[in-house]
This record gives structure tokens, C-alpha cells and sequence, in this order.
């Protein structure tokens, strides 16, 4: 029996790269769907959850992506209410890669250092990438700060993330880079998680702070995030600090991506979300 995974995205065209790692990760054949939303959904939950005797429900899996990640969480929670008891499949979440980033980011700086009771700063953290590294720092005992440009981009996405989570963030208002690299002058740990291209930090703003112990970066697009890395660098010593560039967790993001796909066929009952998946990733790293 064929294992089939259904793409349901919120954009228009389905994610290629999602495909890709669908593929890679197991699955027999890709079916996607773009453009849904929550009231879109009923006939296309309902025909994978119907169609296959209860042992072979299994074979039938579901990923909801999309560069969206509230889009996402909605068309996730809205699928899980057309599942009842004998009649469901498994389910993942992963839009714009977040989940599976950032854990594979956290779960890295996990296995170079012990973090709990450490300061962290996420840069440019109001994304689903920077949104849920701050969240898996918190569950890892940080107390975690996240930085906007925009004051009110910050305190929205620390209630948010409170609301969803229960963890409690720190908003910094940080409009530059001489206000980012104050933001960490006390901090252990640095994660940048802003857009491609854009330089959230020079060298000069970390190279000699004696307090960071941990830094990555999720940019892979030069100009990267923090100046004075790397994006392959996969946990090497620079200026006494240990430093994760994009590269240099992505291969192991992109094993946990395909991970997780695999999961997803084991049984009918996986629920792959933030907390799931950094689970995995941490067993993994």
C-alpha cells in the first residue's frame, strides 16, 4: 500500500521544497493542495480519513505548510476538528520550515552547552523562525528576550507566543545595529533569525564580549545575520565562543524534516507540532 502525503498549504502554489523533503523523507507519492483555508478543507480531510481500513490508516499522512505560520496554526487546528475517534491520519505542521529550524537550531545549541538558567537574545524574533526559537529557548530554561524594529511587533509576538505556549518572553525595541548590540551586551547566548540578506549584527558587536558563550544564525543569503561568522560553521570556537551558521545546522534540519515525514507513517495518531518535533530533535541531536 502506497503511503500518501497530503501538502495542504496557505499559499497558492504548494511549497516545491516541501515536496522535495516529503519525497526524501519516505513518502510514496505528494499530493498538494494550495490556496486552503480552514473553510476549504472538509472534503479533503474527510476523503484521507475515510478511504482506508483502520490498519492501513497509517499510510496516509497529512503536512500543513505555507509561508504563513498563523495561517498555518489555524489551517492545523481546523484540520484536527474534522478527526474523531477510528478516523483520523497523522498530521504536521511546519510552515516556513519554523518548527523544524528552529529546533534544529535550538537542539545544536543544546548539545554544545548546557542553556538552562542562561540570558538569551533572538534577533529580528517576531518570524515563525525567530518566534519559535525564543519559545524552545524558554522551554529550555532561558530567560529569553526577542528584538523588532518596532516595539509593538515585539510585545505582539511575546503574547502570542505566551497565549500559545505559556512561556514568557521579553520584548526589546531594537531599530538598529548599535541598539542590537546592546541588546546583547549581557546575554549568553545570540540566535539571529531575520530575514535573508540582512546583516543584524557586525563582528565588532560580539567579537569581544566576554559574557556570550553561544551564537547561530538562521541566514544563509550573504550579507548573513551575524557578521564575523560563517554559514558553515557547525559548532567551531571563534573568539571563545561556540558558533552555528545556516549550513551548519541545515543538514541536520533537513534530517529532521525527513525524520519527521518518516514518523508521520508509523502510526495514524502522530501530532507533529513545535513541541513534537524539538522533542525529536533534541533525541536526534
Amino acid at each position: 500500500m502506497k503511503k500518501l502525503l497530503f501538502q495542504f498549504d496557505t499559499d497558492p502554489r504548494p511549497s516545491a521544497f516541501d515536496t522535495i523533503v516529503a519525497y526524501d523523507g519516505g513518502a510514496d507519492h505528494v499530493i498538494g493542495h494550495g490556496g486552503l483555508t480552514p473553510d476549504t478543507i472538509a472534503p479533503l480531510v474527510e476523503g484521507a480519513i475515510f478511504t482506508r481500513a483502520p490498519k492501513d490508516k497509517k499510510n496516509t499522512a497529512i503536512f500543513v505548510g505555507g509561508s504563513d505560520m498563523l495561517a498555518g496554526q489555524q489551517l492545523f487546528s481546523a484540520v484536527q476538528k474534522h478527526f474523531f475517534p477510528g478516523f483520523q491520519v497523522s498530521i504536521m505542521l511546519d510552515s516556513n520550515g519554523s518548527n523544524t529550524t528552529a529546533a534544529a537550531g535550538v537542539a545544536k545549541l543544546a548539545s554544545s552547552s548546557e542553556l538552562n538558567g542562561k540570558k538569551a537574545v533572538v534577533l529580528a524574533g517576531t518570524g515563525p523562525v525567530g518566534q519559535r526559537v525564543a519559545v524552545m529557548l524558554a522551554q529550555e530554561g532561558c530567560k529569553v528576550s526577542l528584538t523588532s524594529r518596532e516595539m509593538i511587533r515585539a510585545e505582539h509576538a511575546c503574547q502570542t507566543m505566551r497565549e500559545r505556549f505559556g512561556v514568557e518572553l521579553t520584548p526589546i525595541e531594537a531599530v538598529d545595529q548599535e541598539a542590537r548590540g546592546r541588546a546583547i551586551e549581557n546575554a549568553q547566548i545570540v540566535f539571529a533569525a531575520g530575514a535573508a540578506g540582512v546583516e543584524l549584527l557586525k563582528a565588532e558587536h560580539w567579537q569581544n564580549n566576554d559574557r556570550l558563550e553561544l551564537l547561530a544564525d538562521a541566514n544563509a543569503t550573504p550579507p548573513i545575520g551575524i557578521g564575523g561568522i560563517d554559514m558553515m560553521d557547525k559548532g567551531n570556537e571563534r573568539h571563545g565562543k561556540i558558533v552555528w551558521g545556516a549550513i551548519g545546522f541545515g543538514a541536520f534540519k533537513l534530517a529532521l524534516h525527513r525524520a519527521c515525514i518518516a514518523k508521520l507513517f508509523e502510526t495514524n495518531t502522530q501530532v507533529l507540532d513545535a513541541e513534537q518535533i524539538f522533542a525529536f530533535a533534541k533525541e536526534m541531536a
